[in-house]
């Protein structure tokens, strides 16, 4: 189990106390120094992807990290000191590599690093990471997996976990009148997690899983899986892939159960404006008609203020994501006084909830300098973070793929854990 709030406090308690001790008695807290441990700045660093097989996921996530830095130090910084350039390295899509890539951003003697961008690589390196007593926030891991995952308190999300997208895609799958799903998945933990939560949902709802098998997302078979599509006779299909999953459309779709035969549907991992063309290239409307989920992306300020920022960045999925985990780090090192991961921690689920509301790191410290206590609302949307450190609702855009090949949002769904 991820670290209950009494020890996280437990943690800073004994900070706090190692400090009066050393000092004297001396007054820590706001308006004190606070600083029990750390240099006086807070240093950044992410792990994300610039090759591999999620490397469209690395631009906007990795713009937004510098974004959000410097809208940070605009408004002053964190501790009166600005955030140096954030620590970079490449995930690369292979655990080993990103392995190698958070042992040479720690090396660089950060604070907090954003990342990984998958699920499997923020696995790969979490203990890593933690057990070096440093924070760790993804914006786009959402394995259910994690949740539970003993980080000692220092791991968090700005992406919902995925049993709240399984309920969300049971509804929309269901609200479509089908009855009969198969489902099939990349054998890792993404895929399979995702797997066992919306088979858990759909059946819920009275829908029965006449399939659910895995495959291997570097040597798949993708005919094998159509037949056994074909063969399970199912009224829709659910696909949960990254870049892997145009060809496991190819083949559905060549085996009779594509779009134009069933219902398809995706998660956040085929929610890509090239997907039509990447499965058919000389028809844009092979897959009109799939739809599928992922938290939602249609903060159109927040995106125009980051076109403006990158205007290189094509695609903004998890854009969001990536800058909330920043600014939440920077608001727990202000609401704490302190750079000093183990003390900050403890302020991160805080500053999400429970106090009064604020939008931005600029009108968020300024509560926090005035002593209240905040609730902030990240461009990703409300956080409300839990006890395990992610995101306690969440609203998913429902998306749709028309005759154009275009990528459509179709409407939203809204998803809470109570």
């Amino acid at each position: 189990m991820r670290a209950p709030s009494m020890w996280r406090s437990a943690i800073f308690l004994s900070a706090t106390a190692l400090v009066l001790t050393a000092c004297g008695g001396g007054g820590a807290g706001r308006g004190g120094n606070g600083d029990y441990g750390g240099d006086g700045v807070l240093n950044l660093g992410y792990v994300l992807p610039e090759t591999g097989q999620l490397a469209h996921l690395g631009p906007p996530q990795i713009e937004s990290v510098k974004l959000a830095i410097e809208e940070i130090n605009e408004a002053g910084g964190v501790l009166g000191q600005p955030i140096p350039e954030a620590a970079a390295s490449d995930e690369a899509g292979k655990a080993d590599a990103a392995r190698r890539a958070a042992g040479d951003v720690l090396s660089r003697d950060v604070d907090a690093v954003v990342g990984a961008a998958a699920s499997s690589m923020s696995l790969a390196i979490v203990d890593d990471v933690t057990g070096s007593g440093v924070v760790q926030c993804s914006g786009s891991n959402t394995a259910a997996a994690l949740t539970d995952y003993p980080d000692s308190g220092l791991y968090f999300r700005t992406a919902p976990s995925d049993n709240l997208q399984a309920s969300a895609l049971s509804k929309v799958i269901t609200g479509d009148g089908h009855q009969r799903v198969a489902i099939v998945a990349r054998d890792d933990d993404y895929g399979r997690g995702l797997l066992e939560s919306t088979t858990k949902a759909l059946e819920s709802s009275g829908a029965t899983v006449v399939l659910g098998e895995t495959y291997d997302p570097e040597s798949p078979d993708f005919d094998r899986i159509a037949q056994q599509l074909r063969e399970a006779d199912p009224d829709a299909v659910v696909v949960v892939a990254f870049e892997e999953g145009a060809q496991a459309l190819q083949a559905m779709i060549e085996a009779g159960v594509g779009p134009q035969d069933i219902g398809v549907y995706g998660a956040d991992g085929l929610r890509d404006t090239e997907l039509p063309s990447s499965v058919s290239p000389d028809d844009a409307g092979a897959l009109a008609g799939m739809k599928g989920t992922a938290p939602t992306a249609d903060n159109d300020e927040y995106l125009e203020r980051l076109r403006e920022f990158a205007p290189d960045v094509r695609k903004t999925q998890f854009a969001p994501q990536a800058f909330d985990c920043v600014t939440i780090i920077a608001l727990a090192a202000e609401a704490a006084q302190s750079d000093d991961p183990m003390v900050f921690s403890t302020e991160i689920n805080r500053v999400t909830r429970d106090g009064e509301k604020c939008t931005s790191f600029a009108e968020c410290k300024k509560l926090l300098d005035s002593g209240k206590d905040i609730d902030y609302d990240g461009v990703s949307g409300p956080l409300d973070f839990t006890e395990q450190g992610e995101p306690g609702k969440a609203v998913y855009d429902v998306y749709a793929y028309d005759e154009s090949g275009a990528l459509r949002t179709v409407g939203t769904q809204e998803e809470s854990d109570n």
